[in-house]
């Protein structure tokens, strides 16, 4: 007797789901709404699982998963009801006393299979949107998301984030933080900046510094700690010169870090200003500084001018300056050529015991070039036209020097300069 019933319930239940969908398949909008809900939520569901599987073809990919199938399989559930009701407001219209709306009678063995169909469908659809949303919101946390999804505007800081100290840490722990204010408020700029992309009226290059930045004390000092900043570091730095040898020259520094708590008499050094607040008026990019305020511990103030302020200046509010003041691009590095070519051959990369390598190398790399493709040319013709032309047994040997420095060479183009977005040495 309960598999019969059992068995009658499971028929009355794919019977109002046919009817459902017959009644919502009827009228246009109700079609396109079963058609828009269907296929959604099957790519939805596969691109779902291939993420839960750790498979990301692209970010574009992301992308579409997580913002565009969610935003369609939403509006198709909208437009399901509205073909429904489109379809007994024209049976009405034909047939006299037919009711517009549907009623229900919970006595009715068909009215609570349908209650209970609608449930079940409802409740489908929260769990495959909230973890849609989940997803979504995670791949928006996601280094590919901020660097190759709005692709080329960020290219340049992406390529020279993925060689930084901070290649392991993720944009959104610098440039948001924790917080759910913060994430709002980035969400909500970020829409203004993929508007900007779509319209094709992004800076180039991107402007600095950066207005809205979180300020430092509350994304930076997450991970490092100030009242630790103490002691002395040796720095030392290697330069080559451009003669024959590629010489090389050691620079050898004492950087007097400081910083730390007073009753431990670290308060000093380069991090001084940890402890004792420093604020400061400047032009919107932060070049020309007219106005500095000092607020020390033992509650002295001192206030340091230059000339005339001028008006545009002095209407701005005073910053309290912090880590990004001096650190600006503690993460997105741009070398200049001098130093990315040192830098080069003291890993290894290049071979330093190529003739004249460092002279030769930085010609290349700040001769003028339309694009990357112009670039690799230009590059590959000045060095082996070098080599072939004043050392033609070197050139001949193949030892596989000549070919290093060539792709070395271009590497460190490749990395730096982006004309599409207007970054050239110096920008």
């Amino acid at each position: 007797m309960a598999a019969g019933e059992g068995a009658a319930g499971m028929a009355r239940l794919a019977g109002e789901l046919r009817d459902f969908l017959l009644r919502s398949t009827r009228e246009p909008v109700g079609f396109l709404g079963v058609a828009l809900t269907t296929c959604a939520g099957l790519l939805l569901a596969a691109f779902l699982l291939l993420s839960l599987l750790g498979v990301h073809p692209n970010p574009y990919l992301g992308a579409v998963t997580f913002f565009v199938l969610p935003v369609l399989f939403l509006l198709g559930l909208a437009l399901i009801p509205i073909g429904s009701w489109r379809y007994r407001r024209r049976v009405a219209r034909g047939k006299e006393g037919a009711p517009l709306f549907p009623s229900y009678d919970l006595n009715l063995p068909s009215v609570r299979t349908r209650l209970m169909l609608l449930g079940v469908l409802t409740l489908t659809n929260m769990v495959v949107l909230g973890v849609a949303s989940y997803k979504g919101i995670e791949h928006m946390d996601s280094v590919e998301f901020c660097g190759a999804t709005c692709h080329p505007v960020m290219k340049p800081e992406y390529t020279v984030y993925q060689g930084s100290p901070h290649a392991r840490v993720r944009c959104v722990d610098c440039h948001i933080g924790p917080g759910a204010s913060w994430f709002v408020q980035s969400k909500l700029s970020g829409s203004r900046q993929v508007l900007a992309q779509l319209a094709g009226t992004w800076p180039r290059p991107v402007e600095t510094p950066v207005e809205n930045l979180r300020p430092s004390r509350e994304t930076c000092e997450q991970c490092h700690w100030p009242e630790k900043f103490h002691g002395d570091r040796l720095f030392v730095r290697t330069h080559f010169q451009e003669d024959e040898a590629n010489t090389a020259l050691q620079t050898v520094m004492l950087l007097k870090v400081g910083g730390g708590q007073p009753e431990s008499g670290f308060a000093r050094g380069i991090h001084w200003h940890v402890q004792n607040a420093v604020y400061y008026r400047s032009d919107p990019e932060r070049e020309h500084i007219p106005w500095v305020r000092v607020e020390r511990l033992d509650g002295s103030v001192t206030e340091f001018t230059q000339g005339e302020i001028p008006d545009s200046i002095a209407s701005r509010p005073p910053r309290r300056m912090d880590c990004v003041d001096c650190h600006n691009r503690p993460t997105h590095i741009f070398r200049m050529p001098a130093r990315a070519l040192d830098e080069a051959m003291g890993a290894g990369v290049l071979p330093r015991d190529l003739p004249y390598l460092r002279r030769e190398g930085h010609a290349a790399l700040t001769a003028d070039y339309a694009d990357e493709d112009a670039a690799r040319e230009g590059i590959e013709r000045r060095i082996r036209g070098f080599y072939q032309s004043e050392y033609p047994d070197l050139a001949a040997s193949g030892d596989g020097r000549v070919e290093a420095a060539i792709r070395g060479v271009q590497a460190i183009w490749s990395r730096y300069v982006f004309p599409e977005m207007k970054v050239g040495w110096g920008t």
